[in-house]
């Protein structure tokens, strides 16, 4: 199934009208580039990307309130790594559309935060999402589905697909996207490290990495693409890639042993998740999930380790 934004929600009925003092909170996932192919930098500092996102089933919950001001609260895993000012991304989707259509931004923005901070999992771009589904549907805008994907878009490369969710291909930033169908789901395993990584790093890291070197122009795998389809979990394990993998193991290390733990576990491979520090672990069932996730915890080579499914929808009001 692909994971379409009018089948999960992701746009409040029409003519649903203002929720004035009431509240609306909007779950939305996670993800895992299960190809990420990088080009090399342009003119404006962006790269050009063939990302092939599959949402998963770790999930942020973000709830707006009608307030006198703009504010944001955290709570969960590491709340205390979100910034609560208007950096964060919830905060900027309220501006953004609250500018669009004329209106005061003042909201109460809360996330229940589940997704790893910091961790190449998109949980920043998520609740920017969610924030953007939520005040939609609080106000009573009813914005067209086209208008809060431009919205996402200008907030950051990965918010769209957390719009969204199922599996999509992004190119340009990565914003662009073109949903994939997939034919069955996949069992993961994600270890958590300490601390997190920067995004804007990694990818300075890459060039570094890269400099003197002819970059290839970014294309997504047909294989790839494939075992997305056919839900053939043993193809998909042998076509996963990530371009900035060496870079975000340049810049931690460590990773390396995270990886080489998971796949001596038994899983069917293995990948840093997008920027990382997060790493990734395809298996073949619930089963298999369970090993693994115990083996990771037990090896000390990661924080925590936590058991998803894919692909999942994309943000939808509760």
């Amino acid at each position: 199934m692909s994971g379409t934004g009018t089948e999960h929600g992701a746009v409040p009925a029409a003519g649903a009208g203002p929720r004035a003092g009431r509240s609306v909170t909007v779950r939305v996932p996670a993800k895992v580039n299960v190809q990420l192919a990088v080009g090399g930098a342009r003119p404006d500092g962006f790269h050009d990307l063939a990302n092939v996102f599959l949402a998963v089933s770790l999930y942020d919950e973000v709830t707006a309130t009608p307030a006198a001001e703009l504010t944001v609260t955290c709570e969960g895993p590491d709340a205390d790594k979100v910034p609560l000012d208007r950096t964060n991304l919830a905060a900027r989707a309220a501006e953004l559309l609250a500018a669009r259509h004329g209106i005061s931004p003042d909201v109460h923005l809360h996330i229940a935060k589940d997704i790893p901070v910091a961790g190449g999992m998109a949980g920043g771009s998520a609740d920017g999402a969610g924030a953007l589904l939520a005040c939609d549907a609080l106000w009573g805008l009813d914005s067209p589905r086209a208008d809060l994907l431009e919205i996402c878009a200008e907030l950051g490369s990965d918010v769209p697909f957390s719009l969204v969710g199922g599996a999509a291909l992004g190119v340009g930033r990565g914003e662009r996207l073109t949903e994939l169908p997939v034919g069955g789901g996949f069992h993961w395993v994600f270890a958590v490290a300490d601390g997190g990584l920067s995004t804007p790093a990694v990818y300075g890291e890459f060039d570094r990495l890269h400099e003197g070197v002819t970059v290839p122009e970014p294309a997504a795998s047909p294989a790839l693409l494939d075992a997305l389809r056919t839900g053939d979990a043993t193809a998909l394990a042998g076509a996963l890639a990530n371009d900035l993998q060496p870079a975000a193991v340049s810049l931690r290390p460590s990773l390396t042993a995270t990886l080489e733990a998971g796949a001596a576990a038994g899983a069917l491979a293995s990948l840093v998740s997008g920027s990382g520090p997060t790493t990734a672990f395809l298996v073949k069932d619930e089963d298999a999930a369970r090993a693994v996730a115990d083996a990771l915890t037990a090896s000390g080579t990661c924080r925590t380790a936590r058991v998803a499914t894919s692909p999942a929808p994309g943000a939808r009001v509760l």
